[in-house]
């Protein structure tokens, strides 16, 4: 199946048609590199199980339809912060939105615009994102920063009844010694189909430590892409933890850097696909250096014609002796019609290494199912207890201790909406 046609001058125009700021020449020569390498396409090595062929066709439309941004959905808005309790940087259909953001005036945060200095990736989604961002957020934490509850960025896209596609991006850097807990969460509403294109950046110095916790839930006719770049200086650590829930078409990139001794990285996913979504997560670990510390597990739990996709890459450079780096994932599949490509992959240049990589692909127990079956449970209900009990491991283990119980009920409802291959 051919891509579709994508004008090129009509994203010159809209480039040219945003206000002229400090951004206005970054913009412009995004515009001109996208414009010379195009959207990725499946005959790109990484994206080969991913179409973005709906996405380029929303981007497309969206630049013919000249409307302004719909109001805010003030409801999901308020639920969601009501959910999780954070300090709240609000970014609502691409642009910061000041009166609901007092996270950006808390004792222990610098926020300002991004500068030119800070834009540059090599990566076409990126591109795209610089050429039509309206408003670029970045975030200095300090060493004294020790809030009551974590830093929250709350992306939150609302459209009526024209197509259209946001694009937001920050940065955000935690000095020498700090300590730091952050939400990002992606939620969305509305009738028209929507595509949302997020690059964020987080910069780790020496010493600094930093638990980070993404939730995406957006609605199931919308899409998005997001892209996390993160580097590791000497003795910093981060802990990541990933949920999609939600989203027709969910395409996450999590590039990670160890540039500094005794760093570590942990990484866990938890994706739940019904019919009709796919779910792409790609990660990366770069141990530039060693000995550092990398381990991430992802679990899928897959239903219905659905499709995910997960492909963790690890590569140990040369030099980078006293290396650990491990790798899992595990899917489990609940219909004939669920599709999931697995790749583990691992590169080593360096002799004195530890590393180990492996996935799995299968369905529910038998031998559970009738144990549980035997003492009077239900079909449905044994599934859902033994699918439960999958994910859990996952939602335990995640950052932001505090945010667990709301994990697990969001995960448990996600669960109860899925039978066999059918959403309700």
């Amino acid at each position: 199946m051919s891509e579709p046609a994508f004008n090129h001058e009509a994203l010159l125009q809209a480039v040219r048609d945003l206000p002229v700021d400090s951004l206005t020449a970054s913009r412009r020569d995004a515009a001109n590199l996208f414009v010379a390498r195009g959207f990725p396409t499946v005959r790109d090595e990484d994206w080969k199980y991913t179409d973005l062929s709906n996405v380029i066709e929303i981007s497309q439309q969206s630049l013919q339809v000249a409307s302004a941004p719909a109001a805010i959905d003030e409801d999901l808005l308020r639920q969601t912060q009501a959910n999780l309790d954070a300090h709240w940087i609000v970014i609502a259909n691409g642009k910061v939105l000041e009166q609901h953001s007092p996270g950006t005036n808390i004792p222990g945060v610098q926020s300002g615009s991004l500068q030119k200095t800070d834009l540059a990736i090599d990566e076409p989604l990126a591109d795209l994102n610089l050429a039509l961002l309206r408003d670029g957020l970045k975030l200095d934490i300090c060493a004294e920063f020790a809030p009551d509850k974590p830093l929250g960025l709350l992306f939150i896209d609302t459209v009526e009844n024209a197509v259209a596609s946001t694009h937001a991006r920050v940065n955000i850097s935690l000095e020498r010694n700090a300590n730091a807990r952050i939400v990002e969460a992606h939620v969305s509403s509305g009738p028209a189909q929507h595509y949302s294109n997020c690059v964020l950046h987080l910069d780790l110095a020496e010493g600094a430590v930093c638990e980070y916790l993404r939730l995406q839930d957006r609605a199931t006719n919308h899409s998005q892409t997001a892209r996390l770049n993160v580097s590791l200086k000497r003795d910093s650590s981060l802990h990541h933890g990933s949920f999609d829930l939600g989203g027709r078409l969910t395409r996450n990139d999590l590039n990670v850097a160890i540039q500094g001794r005794n760093a570590t990285a942990r990484f866990n996913g938890l994706y739940i696909v019904a019919d009709g979504q796919h779910v792409d997560n790609h990660t990366k670990v770069d141990h530039l250096v060693g000995p550092a510390i990398s381990q991430q597990e992802y679990r899928g739990v897959l239903s219905g014609h659905c499709r995910a996709v997960w492909n963790g890459k690890a590569i140990v450079h040369k030099g980078a002796d006293g290396t650990d780096a491990t790798q899992a994932n595990h899917n489990l599949l609940l219909s004939d019609a669920a599709e999931i490509d697995a790749k583990p992959e691992l590169e080593i240049d360096a002799d004195d290494v530890k590393c180990a990589h492996g996935t799995t692909v299968g369905q529910l127990d038998e031998r559970a199912l009738f144990y549980l079956r035997a003492r009077g449970i239900s079909k449905p209900d044994a599934k859902r207890i033994l699918t439960r009990a999958f994910a859990a491991t996952i939602v335990n283990t995640s950052p932001i201790s505090e945010a667990h119980e709301f994990l697990g009920g969001q995960v448990e409802e996600r669960l109860r909406t899925i039978d066999d291959g059918r959403q309700s």
